[in-house]
């Protein structure tokens, strides 16, 4: 069958178009008016070309063209919910039954034949009065549009940096020198400037500069709608200390903590003025040097922080146009006077269109690197697209002209894809694994090529990121993990859906129940902060929410749509909250899914007051792909789990009981976590041949039979790419996972951290070639051991903790090997950086250095020979020290003495390293008279 690409306007047209092709070649239709199906097929097919013509300038259609694109969408859904309630109906049918049994199902079934060829007969009849009903008064659909550069679609299926920073010294150290003086009073600055200058990135350079300076030092971020009491909430987690939940307990808390101490906090994206004075008011005025920098894109807003402080207002200006031309030589061709003679002249039209705005930049320059040729044409097409006035003019709505154009010049398996982010709230931190199962559970993604669907998906996601539309969170091992969308793209994100009825956001119960021209087939609810937030609220469904496909709740207590969940249709359920009133537990009843037979990808994510409620039989489910639940109780999960054959992700909190019988789910791909104690279910994991991810934990002390199912189970799992074990320090001193025989060999990711083991393990050096990631405790180790595990040619993060240091050897030395390591983190329980030893040559693609070591401990010398690390950019330093002031505090002198040696022993060292990178110091503070860590991984 020819593959179908899926648009933003006809989203369900292409699944629809192949589910019919199914039913319509397989004879599933027995008894269904066939002729009428077939008709619909057609005229869906002719349909779906000429909705991907109009899709290419769906902003030029006049308004009678997007109603009848509009009307098609929409019988294109009741179509397929159509097809699938007969499917539902039909059941499962054995191929090789016989002719009493096929006979016997016919009929027993034929009630559901009847309806559906009924259904499908007015669905005919529909679909023909909208076709001849728009012939009536247009009869020229390519009138209304215009032509435009067809862009084909390349795959990119790695991350690309494009944020490169260019002209950010200046202002930068302008900022610094600001905030550096010797006035000993709070001091505020505000950054002030349009959206996409680039406020947060100056903010935070500046952040990494001075923030060795601070004892206490916060990055967080307001956004639109700010929840304050989450907000000051997370101000108070990421200063480490105990938590209270109330507002004016918070506030009290904070402020206390900050009484005597230095400190630097940055208040990313600022909106409002009510907001900042909550904010302001956790900043106690001491006298010791303390800064606050805010970011915002309002005058008044900066204004209005001068309030009783010493204030500085900087006001963010453009790139000038050499600076721009630097940016987007980076992105297309890699160095800042990488562009050639040819491109010069346009490029610089293009740029002045731009107007310095650094987002605008990196948008269009990621644009055009995606061009499959390089044609000056090409590129003068893309210049004549952005409006003439946004250079000279900058607003908001010339800015969204910019951005819409990437949005325009997407490939169309891209943009349903790219317009799904929607269903996440501003500020929001989206996995990957989470969006791409998504978009498969949507049906979004096509098969391509005989590769599996979340390969295709992974690099539809890998491909907003080469194209600036998302901007990378988390990275690791040259992927990207995460992502967050900038806020002015989610406004057009957004707009887009609100035109296209593709995604509907309400940010309270009594936005849901509106009036509206369609039915709602995604539905976004934000209820993390107003009413709808303190506790419990029933959700009316009316006949415009009964056909929901998502449903995505983000909210800060339990506040379930309970109705909702009636909506048969749903094949993608979300619900993240926080019980921010910790008033005890709360219960998420989640009985009614067991109904929700299109039901694919569900996630509950709550915090450690959340019982979840599941339905004591769940394999009605039987199109159920993902089941994740996160930081929530749960009893036991239902014992029919193992009969859902399409389960391809299980992830479950620690003491969550599974049912028996794991080794039926011959689908699973990831199994996380699974309890070491249950031996039964250990050793059956074994059977799962297809398992990709295994994360097992351990509450006790490990039993050998437990041990032993585990190392027989590993044995078989050759498809396996990531191992986690997770649980108290354990010492395995009969090396019993260290002397495996057979080994997964496809492995990636290897995380044994908590797991003592004697010595390097030699199938780990000897076994796997694809190793990317290794975590690894072990009791001792030498020279000869890191030597062969340096032979691992894949291998670019390592964490490597030993406890103890041979008497026979004063350092490990680090003498060749390890090509395509990245990243190094160690540590030992004794004087850790007089244990390495750098030789010439060694590491050369080695970027971030990391050590722990303990202060009681420490000679005062740093690593020998980081000096040969030739690519290094980055050193941090985590030290420990006991704790003896008041609350578990270590005095100031004390600290200051510690920062004093350790800081200037090591950036003696940085000083004297041929490209000086960065240096960072950690305190890592113990209670008095607690042991030393071992593993801090």
């Amino acid at each position: 069958m020819e593959q179908i690409m899926v648009m933003t306007s006809k989203g369900v047209m292409d699944p629809l178009l192949v589910k019919l092709n199914d039913l319509i070649g397989n004879n599933i239709l027995l008894g269904v008016s066939e002729p009428d199906t077939v008709f619909l097929r057609d005229e869906l097919s002719t349909i779906n070309a000429l909705l991907g013509k109009l899709e290419e300038d769906s902003d030029e259609l006049d308004a009678q063209v997007k109603d009848w694109r509009n009307q098609v969408r929409e019988i294109a859904y009741d179509i397929e919910d159509c097809l699938d309630d007969f499917m539902h109906y039909m059941g499962g049918t054995d191929a090789k039954a016989g002719l009493i049994h096929k006979f016997f199902h016919f009929v027993k079934t034929l009630r559901a034949r009847l309806e559906t060829a009924k259904q499908i007969k007015e669905l005919k009849t529909r679909l023909q009065e909208i076709n001849e009903r728009h012939k009536r008064y247009k009869h020229n659909v390519s009138s209304s549009i215009c032509s435009s550069v067809a862009i084909d679609p390349r795959i990119c299926a790695l991350y690309n940096q494009s944020a490169n920073l260019v002209g950010i010294e200046g202002p930068r150290e302008e900022l610094v020198k600001l905030l550096t003086d010797m006035e000993q009073q709070l001091k505020i600055l505000s950054i002030v400037g349009f959206g996409g200058l680039g406020k947060t990135t100056l903010a935070k350079e500046v952040y990494q500069v001075i923030g060795e300076q601070y004892s206490c030092k916060v990055f967080v971020s307001v956004s639109q709608r700010p929840d304050m009491t989450r907000l000051l909430d997370r101000i108070q987690s990421k200063l480490c200390i105990r938590g209270c939940s109330e507002l004016q307990d918070i506030i009290d808390n904070i402020r206390t903590y900050l009484k005597d101490r230095r400190y630097l906090i940055v208040v990313d994206d600022l909106w409002d003025a009510s907001s900042w004075d909550i904010i302001s008011s956790v900043f106690p005025e001491n006298g010791k040097g303390s800064r606050v920098i805010v970011t915002t894109r309002i005058e008044h807003v900066a204004s209005r922080t001068s309030c009783n402080h010493h204030l500085c207002i900087y006001r963010m200006r453009p790139l000038n146009s050499q600076d721009s031309m630097k940016l987007l030589s980076k992105r297309i061709f890699g160095s800042e006077d990488g562009c050639p003679p040819r491109y010069r002249e346009v490029s610089a039209e293009i740029l002045k269109k731009c107007g310095g705005l650094p987002l605008a930049i990196i948008t269009i320059s990621s644009l055009l690197a995606n061009q499959p040729a390089r044609l000056r044409e090409d590129w003068e097409s893309i210049r004549n697209s952005i409006g003439t006035q946004f250079g000279a003019n900058q607003t908001l709505e010339g800015m969204r002209q910019i951005l819409y154009l990437s949005f325009k010049y997407l490939p169309s398996h891209l943009r349903t894809c790219f317009l799904y982010l929607a269903i996440y709230p501003e500020d929001h931190v989206i996995a990957r694994d989470d969006l791409i199962r998504q978009w498969i559970a949507e049906g979004f993604v096509s098969h391509s090529h005989g590769r599996d669907l979340e390969d295709v998906a992974k690099s539809n996601f890998n491909e907003l990121i080469n194209r600036s539309l998302i901007q990378p969170e988390k990275t690791e091992l040259g992927e990207v993990f995460s992502c967050r969308v900038h806020d002015m793209m989610l406004d057009l994100i957004l707009s887009r859906c609100a035109d296209d009825n593709f995604i509907r956001v309400a940010y309270s119960p009594e936005e849901i129940s509106r009036q509206h021209d369609y039915k709602v087939r995604r539905l976004s609810l934000d209820f993390r902060i107003g009413g709808a937030a303190g506790g419990t609220t029933s959700l009316i469904m009316d006949n415009s929410l009964s056909q929901v496909r998502s449903l995505a709740l983000f909210a800060r207590s339990v506040c379930m749509p309970a109705s909702l969940l009636f909506s048969k249709y749903l094949r993608v359920l979300v619900f993240e909250f926080q019980n921010a009133s910790s008033r005890g537990k709360i219960k998420v009843d989640l009985t009614p899914i067991g109904q929700l037979f299109q039901l694919r990808y569900l996630k509950v994510a709550g915090d450690a007051t959340a019982i979840i409620e599941l339905p004591t039989e769940i394999q009605g489910l039987q199109c159920l792909e993902t089941l994740e639940l996160h930081s929530i109780h749960i009893r036991s999960m239902p014992s029919d789990i193992v009969r859902l054959p399409c389960l391809k992700h299980l992830i479950v909190p620690w003491f969550t009981t599974l049912a028996d019988g794991i080794g039926k789910m011959k689908s699973l791909h990831t199994l996380r976590s699974i309890d070491m104690s249950d031996t039964k279910n250990i050793k059956a994991t074994g059977e799962l041949t297809n398992l990709r991810s295994l994360r097992v934990y351990y509450l006790s002390v490990p039993a050998d039979t437990a041990i032993d199912a585990l190392i027989a189970s590993l044995g078989e799992l050759r498809d396996l790419r990531y191992f986690d074990v997770r649980g108290s320090m354990y010492n395995d001193e009969a090396n019993r996972l260290g002397s495996l025989s057979r080994t997964p060999l496809r492995l990636e990711r290897l995380k044994i951290g908590r797991w003592q083991l004697p010595r390097i393990p030699r199938w780990i050096c000897n076994d796997l070639h694809n190793l990317r990631r290794l975590n690894l405790l072990v009791k001792e180790t030498s020279t000869d051991e890191v030597s062969v595990l340096a032979e691992l040619p894949s291998l670019i993060v390592l964490y490597l903790c030993v406890v103890d240091r041979p008497k026979d050897e004063s350092a490990i030395i680090f003498g060749k090997g390890f090509q395509a390591l990245e990243q190094l983190y160690f540590c030992c329980t004794r004087d850790t950086p007089s244990y390495m030893h750098f030789l010439p040559g060694v590491l050369p693609k080695l970027l971030h250095f990391e050590i722990y070591f303990d202060e009681w401990e420490w000679s005062g010398a740093t690593p020998a020979g980081m000096e040969h690390l030739l690519s290094l950019q980055c050193i941090e330093a985590y030290m420990n020290f006991y704790c003896y002031g008041e609350g578990g505090h270590s005095p100031p002198y004390k600290r200051k003495t510690a920062d004093s040696l350790a800081g200037c022993a090591f950036m003696n060292a940085t000083q004297a390293h041929p490209s000086h990178p960065d240096f960072i110091l950690h305190y890592i503070p113990l209670p008095e008279g607690s042991p030393p860590p071992f593993s801090i991984w």
